[in-house]
């Protein structure tokens, strides 16, 4: 008994001692609400996020609103939405009211005066179609605005140029295959090659993303593959990559249209970081290749390699000029949409779940320096000093405005 009554004192003595203090831990706001507006840019078919990237963010508790038909244009229907957790709003300006708007394309004018303000746009950035206006608009609205093909992975790579440049190139080579056969009044060619007659000769100019898919589907079908590009580094390297020795040359003029003389395709794959592409095929080479021959101009999206190139669009995607078919139509990814929204959704997809887990927009963009890569806004400031000396806007460094948050 007198061993009950001291532990029981002791219970006491303890109860009246500083206890220690259980405090919850505060949790990060990470459910975001992202909207996937309907694309209205001309032919422009993907969509920013595939259904199964959808059932992916609601898993992680996210709310997703799809416009209706959205994804029809990837063959993507609004029951496949809604069953991956989607909510399907038929309203276009509430799409627009949301936390985090997320397209394709840049938002036109009038998508934009639709946005309630103080919001996060994650978008493509193509400075020669972005209207001052706009942009004029978004600032007004203090809106966050991120350019998804300036953002850069843990590789330093730029993700969604790259994924995009694989597509275009091997799609390149379908397109030149469709034109030189007979279902499009073409020479009647097989691209590629069989035994005992003379493969088909393909000029690539550009040795980046493109010219290397490019060049390892046409080397896959048996073609003989000449590849230019001014970059000794990017030759090498697709060389390498290859597997074996390939017909490379920097880009010198007699050489090069010395090699389109006998070329049944040509595929201009060069790129330029700003501004305008070199023109470096004029039009004295181009009459001198061969009749019926096909080129396949990549690098319209920025003006274009051939001196004789000029936009065509999906409907109508050819012309021919001094008998050369030419194919000149920007946005080659949205010709196979179903493929290219899938590779945008798994791109897409990681970096939003990233950005709930971090606790939101602000966070991810201090946290992750490649994903600040490509805010060009924040919240109403421009960052990017290209764009505001391209405009005349004032712009400020995104490094002093989120230190001063």
């Amino acid at each position: 008994m007198g061993d009950n009554k001291r532990i029981k004192a002791l219970a006491e003595q303890a109860q009246l001692m500083p206890q220690e203090e259980l405090l919850a831990v505060q949790k990060r706001n990470n459910n975001l609400t992202i909207s996937i507006p309907k694309e209205t840019s001309f032919q422009e078919k993907r969509v920013a996020l595939t259904p199964e990237a959808v059932g992916l963010l609601v898993n992680n508790g996210h709310v997703v609103l799809v416009e209706a038909s959205a994804g029809q244009e990837s063959h993507f229907s609004d029951t496949d939405y809604s069953e991956a957790g989607a909510q399907i709003v038929h309203e276009r300006d509430k799409i627009f009211q949301s936390e985090i708007i997320f397209k394709v394309a840049p938002p036109s004018l009038e998508e934009v005066e639709m946005m309630s303000g103080n919001q996060f746009l994650f978008s493509a950035l193509q400075m020669t179609l972005q209207p001052k206006e706009s942009l004029e608009v978004l600032m007004k609205k203090k809106v966050t605005a991120v350019a998804w093909d300036y953002i850069k992975d843990s590789e330093d790579i730029y993700p969604v140029v790259r994924a995009m440049g694989e597509i275009a190139g091997n799609t390149s080579v379908l397109i030149a295959s469709e034109y030189l056969s007979n279902a499009n009044n073409g020479q009647g060619l097989m691209f590629g090659g069989i035994s005992g007659v003379h493969p088909t000769e393909v000029v690539i100019i550009g040795a980046g993303t493109v010219g290397a898919y490019a060049s390892k589907a046409a080397l896959g079908l048996g073609c003989s593959v000449k590849i230019f590009d001014n970059s000794l580094f990017k030759l090498r390297r697709l060389q390498n990559d290859v597997g074996h020795r390939l017909w490379t040359s920097t880009i010198q003029p007699k050489i090069l249209a010395e090699a389109l003389k006998t070329a049944d395709v040509a595929i201009g794959a060069l790129s330029a970081p700003f501004g305008r592409t070199p023109c470096v095929v004029s039009e004295a080479m181009i009459v001198n290749m061969p009749s019926g021959s096909v080129l396949v101009d990549v690098s319209i999206d920025q003006g274009g390699v051939f001196e004789t190139s000029r936009i065509t669009n999906h409907d109508h995607p050819t012309f021919k000029h001094n008998d050369v078919i030419h194919y000149c139509v920007p946005n080659i990814a949205s010709r196979v949409s179903k493929t290219a929204s899938y590779a945008l959704s798994n791109i897409f997809a990681p970096i939003l779940i990233e950005m709930g887990n971090e606790g939101g927009v602000d966070k991810m963009i201090n946290a992750d320096p490649g994903f600040r890569k490509g805010v060009y806004m924040f919240k109403g400031c421009l960052t990017n000093q290209t764009i505001g000396e391209l405009f005349d806007l004032p712009w400020k460094n995104l490094g002093l405005l989120i230190g001063a948050i």
